[in-house]
């Protein structure tokens, strides 16, 4: 198969992207992963440019605000890149984006004064999400469409909806005891189905309430589920003749079986209709449904088999019907008080902004104006990853784009806009959130057909190893040979050359039955003996199994690191859901390997924000105790035990043995303030001061200026760095930032009191969303990791087998060219619906098992070097194919390492004896010798900060893997060292690292333990070591060099730099005592200069 083709041909590279490069063509574009989707549309945005597009007529869309903001930096960037580039740079960048050398030449000044232009303009490219594209065209509407829409005219965006949820609920129970008939399907319902489905039933309306707005608008809600075709009791009365004879039929066997049948069928004739046709049913089937056996095989059993199988499932059809009846009804209620508590808040959700863009696109009146203005506005649409569109969002782009189809421009009579669609179905994995594959191939079509457009798809990735992409091809091609994924073509890699031992696919060995067999022994022993449940946690089984496959990816990313092959960001650990990786990152936590949480967490959840908020309550209310005890026992104000005890003395509130309990009991606060200071702990005696003054600025001051002022003056950052593991020390420090921007942010910054922002946030389940970590491993879903990718990829829980069929859902058919569902009908149970829905859920479950596929292939190709299989072994094996039985015979098999827990804690222990500062430290101003004047020291700066730059990548853990020309380069584009310095800095590093006494400082081999720009806190000084090394004498003893790098040959002959050397040793020794501490400079010239006194 050809790596690239145009409308089904095959084509070299060069015309590929010529033509998805050129900005006056509308191109449909399916690429694989990797291929460089967001490279090609960055590229488009720039060719329209420079072919005279003003900024503010490109529109390029994608999904989420992430994304945008990705597009606008590469774009920013490349523009920067270009402006600085020389001439041959531009032209080749031109001619690797479609244009032929001439062109590029002639278009090379231009593109050097891009960024300038648009600079000058004052207008950018809009890059925006779908629903910010939605609401920009709602703000032009008039107020008579977002009437009728029933949406408010501020359009202010839901936030949360969960936290509108209880007032809904309140409001929906009132309004259902405000109607009988409504009340009558809600206690029916009750009866019938249980209060836990039919709030399952109410969640699944509530997150498809586009579908079932659309359906009741266009009158196809309550067909999605009609009645029996006949009445199947009437039909069972005809059947009783039948069913008396096939007892007496039965009651003349000879085996016991039939006879006691016939029994029964006669008992149960003597009921009345539907009573009888349960006890007949129970007779004649199984529970599952299936026709008894050892009845015999007499054509009048046959006969009344089939003829019951086809009234209980008329019966059944009708109990579906009546239930979606009276879900429809309440469903419709549940909607209608969500629209009306909206408006009376003035705001708008998502689905309000869908919509509203197809009404105004679509509508007869304003269509019209809404054509001319778009024509005048937009030359060139842009959409990224379409495969995750909806079909509403679709219809909504249809209803403007149609305009143009026909001769002349259609009925809008202009020239349509240049349309770049691009995507891939094969990483379609969010059809939970509406997105549907087929409305790829929809717009495929379109755009082909009606916009005269090209058609070109890409399956050369440049991103996957050859080994990678090799089981990636073999996995999806066994998978299209058996007919379970269609529309996959083989794919190629720009990856070549010799192959790097990180490389390969590989599977992580378990214990297997072993393993099986002592966990099934674990769980007997304790279901035999007695556990003291206050000490002892219950033996689980399944999270015993988690954990044993998280021990295992623990141990492997260990030695990874270990090895320095990777850095911790360079590992990435996937899996379907977050239980795993929960667990996962428990035991990541306690080997102090940095990581970064697999899912956002609570605000109220975090430590330091309970902390603040505790503060925030004594100082609202200084009464009140416990609040106090918690914030006096935080890193903030750092108090003891003791210090609790002395207070809960001195207030008189503690009973103490043998003590008669005073007369006047004080409050805490005031214990705090009245007891005499030398009775007082340090801690308590600053906590005191603190505390009066912030008692002080909390009556004057917002709630945001009042934290701030807590977090500076408290120092709360560098004590709470230094309370905390360092693999903790981001997220801890992330959720402090947190809350202070929520202090602005909560409720526009209404909150001008302490007491009513307090109460806000305890009344609300606000989200912490997990921080960037670049520099930690990644623990992510299959989901969450689209669009990134890592040099070495765990797949965790590879044997879990798809999802089980659901109950209390809505079965969903949404054809693609329908501006409304075909049908949206409420299910009490996946695995046994009714005859009217069984095609529709024999579909489903294909568009399920796509998608799994789809969520493997994701899954599979983040990986750029190492693909890692692991899986948690399951009690019962899954009949379904899995990953693991996918991808194991692929695969190498990976031993598990033992996890080397010591390390990782000694390498945590030193990092907290550091006490490292998170407040950051005004560059050191180095001293001048006599004679140079201030540019000169300006200058030395310069290349000094770029001297440290090198020396610090060099020592790092992937220095030896990059050619030193390189890091050179690098840190003089960095500091922007001209010609002359650049030179003097080629010079200074190749001396040091050529040093004899000088190189051995920066090898891994013969140092124990080695860190660059080490931050300490030592008597109230931020200070920062250059280099802290230790290194063993030759008796085995532990010796500490810091090191400080000058470019002054002599830097010994000045005081400023040896009273330097000497806090720095100082500091060092009362962190290391007992052990030696050595003191040396590192000059520009090479030389070691041991100042040791």
């Amino acid at each position: 198969m050809a790596a690239y083709t145009v409308d089904g041909a095959p084509v070299a590279r060069e015309r590929f992207y010529a033509l998805a490069c050129d900005p006056r063509r509308s191109v449909v574009v399916e690429a694989c992963a990797g291929a460089g989707k967001t490279w090609m549309l960055v590229s488009r945005i720039l060719r329209a440019l420079l072919e005279g597009a003003e900024p503010q007529e490109i529109v390029a869309i994608t999904f989420t605000r992430k994304a945008a903001g990705e597009m606008r930096e590469r774009l920013s960037e490349w523009l920067d890149e270009f402006a600085r580039g020389d001439a041959a740079q531009r032209v080749e960048a031109l001619v690797q984006r479609g244009l032929p050398a001439r062109e590029a030449q002639a278009l090379e000044p231009a593109l050097a004064g891009l960024q300038q232009r648009l600079l000058q303009g004052g207008r950018l490219v809009e890059i925006r999400t779908f629903h910010a594209w939605f609401s920009q065209l709602l703000r032009a509407a008039p107020l008579e469409l977002l009437e009728a829409q029933g949406l408010s005219p501020e359009l202010q965006l839901v936030e949360d909806e969960a936290e509108l949820m209880p007032e809904l609920m309140a409001r929906f129970h009132a309004a259902v005891l405000a109607d009988a008939a409504l009340l009558a399907d809600y206690q029916d319902l009750v009866l019938s189905q249980g209060r836990s489905r039919l709030q399952s039933w109410l969640e699944a309306a509530f997150a498809k309430r586009v579908e079932i707005r659309l359906a009741q608008a266009h009158g196809r809600l309550l067909d999605s589920l009609p009645d029996a075709a006949f009445d199947p009791l009437a039909a069972f009365a005809a059947l009783r003749p039948a069913l008396q004879a096939l007892a007496i039929e039965l009651g003349q066997a000879k085996n016991a079986t039939p006879k006691k049948k016939a029994g029964e069928i006669e008992q149960a004739l003597r009921l009345a209709d539907e009573p009888a046709l349960d006890a007949v049913w129970a007779a004649l089937f199984t529970d599952k449904g299936t026709p008894r056996k050892n009845l015999g095989e007499a054509p009048a059993l046959l006969a009344a088999c089939d003829e019951l199988a086809r009234i209980q499932a008329a019966l059944e059809q009708r109990q579906a019907a009546r239930w979606h009846r009276q879900m429809s009804g309440l469903a419709l209620c549940l909607l209608a008080e969500f629209e009306a508590l909206k408006r009376e808040r003035g705001l708008v959700d998502m689905n309000d902004l869908e919509r509203g863009a197809l009404a105004l696109l679509s509508d007869p009146v304003l269509a019209g104006w809404v054509q001319e203005r778009l024509d005048s506005q937009i030359r060139h649409l842009l959409i990224d990853e379409f495969q995750d569109t909806s079909p509403l969002q679709w219809h909504a782009l249809h209803a403007w784009l149609a305009a143009y189809v026909g001769a002349g421009g259609g009925a809008s009579g202009q020239r349509p806009p240049a349309v770049f669609i691009v995507g891939d179905p094969k990483q379609s994995i969010y059809r939970f959130r509406r997105a549907e594959p087929r409305v790829f191939a929809a717009a495929r079509d379109f755009v082909r057909a009606g916009l005269d457009g090209v058609l070109l798809a890409c399956d050369h990735t440049r991103r996957n190893a050859p080994p990678v992409l090799a089981a990636v091809n073999a996995a999806f091609d066994m998978a299209s040979r058996a007919q379970e994924y269609s529309g996959f073509r083989p794919h190629t890699t720009e990856s070549s050359g010799a192959a790097s031992p990180l490389e390969g696919v590989f599977f992580i060995e378990d214990g297997g039955a072993g393993e099986e067999a002592a966990e099934e022994g674990a769980v007997e022993a304790e279901e035999g003996a007695w556990r003291p449940s206050l000490s002892r946690a219950r033996h689980e089984p399944e999270l015993h199994r988690r954990a044993a496959e998280a021990q295992r990816i623990a141990a492997c990313i260990a030695a990874l690191l270990a090895e320095g092959q990777v850095l911790p960001g360079e590992i990435f650990v996937l899996a379907r859901k977050r239980e795993g990786l929960r667990v996962l990152a428990q035991l990541l936590k306690a080997q102090g390997l940095p990581h970064v949480a697999p899912e956002d967490q609570l605000l109220l959840e975090s430590p330091d924000v309970r902390d603040l908020l505790a503060l925030l309550d004594v100082l609202a209310s200084p009464g009140n105790n416990l609040s106090l005890a918690h914030a006096l026992r935080s890193p903030l104000l750092g108090a003891d035990e003791a210090d609790l005890l002395l207070l809960a003395e001195r207030s008189g509130s503690a009973d103490w043995l043998g003590v008669e309990r005073p007369a006047e009991r004080w409050s805490w606060w005031a214990a705090l303030m009245e007891c005499p200071a030398e009775a007082l702990s340090p801690a308590l005696l600053r906590a005191r001061e603190l505390l009066a003054r912030w008692s002080g600025l909390a009556a004057q001051r917002s709630p945001h200026d009042l934290l701030d002022a807590i977090v500076h003056e408290g120092e709360l950052q560098a004590r709470l760095a230094a309370a905390v593991p360092v693999s903790e020390r981001i997220g801890r420090l992330h959720a402090v930032d947190a809350l202070l921007a929520l202090a602005l942010d909560l409720d526009g910054g209404r909150y001008a009191g302490l007491y009513g922002f307090v109460r806000a946030l305890k009344s609300r389940a606000l989200n912490l969303t997990a921080p960037a970590e670049p520099e930690a491993v990644q623990l992510l879903t299959v989901h969450g990791a689209k669009g990134l990718e890592a040099k070495v990829v765990f797949l965790m829980d590879c044997e879990a087998g798809p999802a089980r069929a659901e109950s209390s859902s809505l079965a969903i058919a949404w054809p693609v060219q329908e501006e409304a569902p075909a049908t949206v009908a409420f299910l009490a149970s996946e695995s046994r619906p009714p005859a009217s829905l069984q095609a529709l859920l024999e579909d489903e479950r294909e568009q399920r098992q796509r998608e799994e596929l789809n969520a493997l292939y994701v899954a599979m190709t983040r990986a750029r070097s190492r693909l890692v299989l692991s899986r948690t072994l399951a009690k019962r094996r899954p009949a379904a194919a899995t990953w693991w039985s996918r991808l194991q015979p692929l695969a190498a098999a990976l031993a598990v390492p033992e996890l080397a827990a010591g390390a990782a804690q000694a390498a945590a222990g030193f990092h907290l004896l550091e006490l490292p500062p998170a407040s950051p430290r005004p560059p050191e101003q180095q001293a001048a010798p006599v004679g140079q004047g201030p540019e000169v020291v300006d200058d030395s700066a310069a290349l000094g900060e770029a001297l440290h730059r090198v020396l610090e990548w060099v020592s790092g853990p992937a220095g030896a893997a990059q050619p030193l020309e390189r890091l050179l380069a690098a840190a003089s584009q960095m500091y922007g060292l001209d010609a002359k310095r650049s030179e003097r800095l080629t010079r200074s590093a190749g001396a040091i690292l050529a040093s004899r006494d000088c190189a051995p400082f920066f090898e891994a081999q013969g140092l124990s333990w080695a860190g660059n720009e080490v931050a300490l806190h030592w008597q109230g000084q931020d200070l920062r070591l250059d280099r802290l090394v230790c290194r063993p004498d030759e008796e085995g003893r532990p010796v500490w060099w810091v090191l400080d790098y000058k470019l002054n040959p002599a830097p010994q002959q000045l005081p400023e730099y040896i009273g330097q050397l000497r806090r720095y040793r100082a500091a060092v020794q009362a962190l290391q005592p007992g052990e030696a501490v050595r003191t040396a400079f590192i000059t520009g010239q090479g030389r070691l200069i041991d100042c040791t006194e």
